[in-house]
């Protein structure tokens, strides 16, 4: 089954050389095709010239650069070597940067433009070992502390080497030299807390994937996948390999609602992975459209959705699709297969009516979107199944290449995931380390084939979290169902206790309050305090429009969290989410929150991965926090 990408990638290659790979916008704004051949032929001459560059086998390579054409291109390189690659989006804080090219002794990096140029420039002084950059686009600079190169030009250098059978040749010879337990990449984890660290992936590692995968969701040769999450996200990576494993391929957009929905009509993907946060604005907008309606059309629409909801119901209850922690109740699938048929009748009708209209903004070819880098949340899980678009929950580390399990397709048992085939989780107590049975919740444990190398350059670390059994401790909190499916839950280290002595797991609680169309976000706080509280950060555009409906004036921008009538509107909405008719006890209930006007910014509160970094923001809104609880 193993070996390396880039002996898989010429195994594609050789069968489909004319197939589409890659769909990439020119300046204009029109996706441009590029062939497997020319992908292949292009990342060869390129590993030639970095070669005399002086990248040889077990270098490390920094990539900053966004999703493009030529970062693939970049990567392929690299792997053909046997060189590892250390990526970072053009977001990257200087000092991450600095981190990551420097702990890596990166003698080589590319650099997507001038400004990528100038933050590396910058830390010069600091990357002694650092001698070239490969700038992507722009022009070249006059003088710089270490050689600029252009990267149209290194490609036409390599070229010119790969035209010579001495120079096939000795690209051959690399590549046949590539083992499956080669370091691939180098993630450096942006994390919620700390300095990153260098998570160490092999070809193994991520091979493994593309075969669990293909197993759940049998990807067909020509899908295209709509890429929107940034390409050194560990996610996003996966499926770009999985696109050249099965012949697919890959279209680049961005996570903008306008130009990622236009980019659905132009190239009609089947596939799109992203983060729960895409999908949660994706139905905000659906109902920020219904505004615009009649009031009669948007009552038609909502009794379709919940007829709609109430035959996802019933046919949870006949596919058995409920999480189980026992027998299954026959008796229970079959009095449900009526209500089954009648709700879906309706549903016919509300999908030909309403439902279909958004269906059409994902083009006519979706089959479904791929959810990482969170949980998401069942109010939108839900929508989406019940209109029938399906989402597929994934769940992973960076440490575990990434991916542990899936949604099972195409039906899936409610907010649960499968392992992949060959992967071994179980559940143990955090405190005492006693392993559990079905349904208690405890810290969630993998072994497996996509499990990381290890921490780079940091042993110590790396046995803190892969136990001596080759466990790898996630430090996310889940429960086990009867099948073996598993459902995350919360984090080991986020679980608040009150002052009463009360366990609470924040993100259901913000996950809940997230769905509000009139909140963007939330952070749920009250470690060691009597009661929960809240910072919510409020959806500007909703509020405003909702403000206008109801003829209240204001200032500007700026007065919306001060006013009287947004205070009781997010008070009503926390209250109605989070309740005991909700399914919340007395405990989990948020009485009091302070409202928050400029949404989290990554880098800031939130990590790459849009992730909550709740110990910066205990730091950042301290004086907002202990007015909560004044």
């Amino acid at each position: 089954m193993y070996g390396t990408i880039i002996q898989l990638f010429d195994n594609t290659v050789r069968n489909n050389p004319d197939s589409i790979v890659q769909l990439g916008k020119n300046r204009a704004g029109l996706f441009i095709p590029r062939t497997y051949a020319t992908l292949q032929r292009e990342s060869r001459a390129l590993a030639l010239a970095l070669k005399r560059l002086g990248v040889k086998r077990g270098d490390v390579v920094g990539i900053v650069s966004d999703n493009r054409s030529e970062w693939f291109v970049a990567d392929l390189a690299v792997l053909s070597l046997g060189a590892a690659d250390s990526p970072r989006g053009r977001d990257a804080m200087p000092y991450e940067v600095e981190y990551i090219l420097g702990v890596t002794k990166c003698r080589v990096a590319f650099a997507e433009n001038i400004d990528q140029l100038n933050k590396i420039a910058s830390l010069k002084a600091s990357l002694p070992d650092l001698e070239t950059v490969i700038l992507i686009e722009g022009e070249k600079p006059e003088s710089a502390d270490f050689g600029i190169v252009l990267y149209s030009e290194l490609l036409e250098s390599g070229l010119a080497i790969l035209d010579t059978e001495e120079g096939k040749a000795e690209i051959e010879r690399e590549i046949a030299l590539g083992n499956e337990e080669d370091t691939a990449t180098i993630i450096f984890t942006s994390g919620t807390t700390g300095m990153p660290k260098g998570v160490m992936i092999s070809h193994r590692n991520i091979i493994y994937q593309l075969y669990a995968v293909d197993k759940i969701i049998d990807f067909k040769k020509g899908w295209t996948s709509l890429s929107v999450l940034p390409i050194w996200h560990a996610f996003e990576r996966i499926i770009q390999y999985v696109v050249i494993f099965k012949c697919c391929r890959i279209a680049y957009s961005k996570p903008i609602g306008k130009v990622m929905l236009t980019d659905f009509q132009r190239v009609n993907p089947e596939v799109l992975c992203s983060v729960p946060r895409i999908w949660e604005t994706v139905k905000a907008g659906v109902y920020q459209n219904l505004k615009n309606k009649k009031p009669a059309e948007r009552k038609v629409f909502g009794l379709f959705v919940a007829a709609a909801k109430r035959k996802l119901h019933y046919e949870n209850l006949v596919y058995d699709l409920y999480p189980r922690f026992g027998k299954p109740s026959k008796l229970r699938m079959k009095a449900a297969m009526i209500p089954y048929f009648l709700y879906s009748i309706i549903y016919k009708l509300g999908d030909k009516i309403a439902f279909s209209q958004i269906k059409e903004k994902l083009g006519t070819s979706f089959v479904a979107g791929i959810s990482g880098g969170g949980s998401m949340s069942k109010d939108v899980e839900e929508f989406f199944s019940a209109i029938g678009i399906k989402l597929l929950d994934g769940y992973g580390l960076t440490e575990t290449a990434p991916v542990i399990g899936l949604q099972r397709y195409p039906r899936s048992i409610q907010g649960y995931m499968q392992p992949f085939e060959g992967t071994e989780i179980k559940i143990i107590d955090p405190e005492s380390g006693r392993e559990l049975g079905i349904g208690e919740k405890g810290e969630l444990l993998v072994r497996g084939p996509q499990v990381m190398k290890g921490y780079y350059n940091d042993p110590e670390r790396t046995a803190s979290v892969i136990d001596s059994d080759g466990f790898f401790h996630t430090g996310d909190l889940a429960i086990i169902e009867a099948r073996g499916d598993f459902a995350i839950v919360g984090r080991v280290k986020d679980t608040i206790v009150l002052s009463g002595g009360e366990n609470i797991e924040p993100v259901p609680i913000e996950n809940a309050i997230k769905s509000s169309e009139y909140v963007d976000n939330v952070v749920i706080v009250g470690q060691d305090r009597r009661y929960l509280g809240a910072l919510i950060v409020i959806d500007t555009k909703s509020v405003e429009r909702y403000l206008k409906d109801s003829q209240v004036p204001y200032m500007n921008k700026a007065d919306l969290t001060e006013l009287d009538e947004v205070k009781h509107l997010i008070d009503g909405e926390v209250q109605r989410l989070v309740s005991r008719a909700a399914g919340f006890k007395p405990y989990e209930q948020v009485p009091r929150f302070v409202l928050l006007s400029k949404p989290f910014q990554v880098g800031r509160e939130l990590s790459a991965k849009q992730e909550v970094k709740r110990s910066e923001i205990q730091k950042l809104y301290r004086d907002e926090i202990e007015s909560i609880f004044a």
